[in-house]
């Protein structure tokens, strides 16, 4: 019997297929990556002639957080994607919400690391994952191709500016994390792929009704957001109107105040048309930031 045929990154033609199999396929565990904060278990999923790598995060393994309900991250996972693919951005790899083998949980599409080196602009934070687009740099100026983000502490009395890639995949990334009010965008959460494509992940902690956007990617604050966001962000706002289905299956996802508060952020980008700055409310970087 031929082994199924094993799936690549999606395109805009596979994404349904690749739902398909993430929600029907037969999950099979194989390992557990152990440096996540909540139970994350990397599977194979096959359903007829195809299969793929996927992870596997079980509610059952949600660690509690004290300012989000318990047992519905995997919930917030799948309406971050909804909201991805409603952008036509498609920058969260394929996600659903199943029943696997140790209960309901979040099932993702595994996207493998970009083997391609890091570009030139400064040196490699350390630690850092997310493929050469944050770095370290000395001095307080970004240069070019970078923007700048906050001073970091490097140990022994020194400091270093701690930058992001000025690329345009991450500026659409910004605008969604906006609009999902991410609370949690750190460097090893932006994978970039062989195709050259930029994927998120982790969206557990997202869609609070107070403003909880904790990112490494501040260095548009204040500028204006492009004309393919501004187009983007209206098409969006139509699609969470009552009564669309996006709309509708949101409210399956998060609370009636949550959502919202979703179509409140969408309004209020495109009435300032500019990338939100921190609100001093709250921590602006995650921690760790990697």
């Amino acid at each position: 019997m031929p082994a199924p045929e094993r799936l690549p990154a999606p395109g805009v033609s596979a994404t349904g297929e690749l739902e398909e199999l993430l929600a029907r396929g037969e999950l099979t565990v194989v390992g557990r990556i152990r440096e996540a904060s909540n139970a994350v278990l990397l599977c194979t999923v096959a359903y007829g002639d195809l299969s793929a790598e996927c992870v596997y995060k079980p509610v059952k393994g949600e660690r509690p957080l004290w300012d989000f309900p318990d047992g519905n991250l995997a919930q917030r996972e799948v309406a971050a994607y909804l909201v991805s693919e409603a952008t036509g951005w498609g920058l969260v790899p394929p996600t659903v919400l199943r029943d696997g083998p140790y209960g309901e949980g979040m099932v993702q599409l595994w996207i493998g690391p970009d083997e391609s080196g890091e570009p030139d602009g400064g040196d490699t934070a350390e630690g850092e994952s997310g493929g050469g687009l944050l770095a370290l740099v000395e001095g307080e100026e970004a240069g070019e191709g970078w923007k700048p983000v906050a001073l970091a502490d490097v140990g022994e009395g020194r400091t270093a500016l701690l930058v992001h890639a000025d690329d345009p995949r991450l500026r659409r990334l910004a605008v969604l994390d906006a609009v999902i009010n991410n609370g949690d965008r750190k460097g090893g959460h932006l994978l970039p792929a062989p195709d050259g494509r930029l994927y998120g992940i982790d969206h557990g902690v997202t869609f609070h009704r107070e403003d909880k956007l904790r990112t490494l990617l501040w260095g548009w604050a204040g500028e204006p957001l492009t004309g393919e966001a501004r187009e983007v962000l209206t098409a969006l706002a139509a699609r969470l109107a009552d009564g669309e289905p996006l709309a509708t299956r949101l409210a399956e996802l998060i609370t009636p105040v949550e959502l919202a508060a979703v179509r409140a952020r969408v309004a209020d980008l495109l009435r300032t048309g500019v990338h939100p700055q921190p609100s001093g409310q709250w921590p602006a970087i995650p921690w760790p930031p990697v």
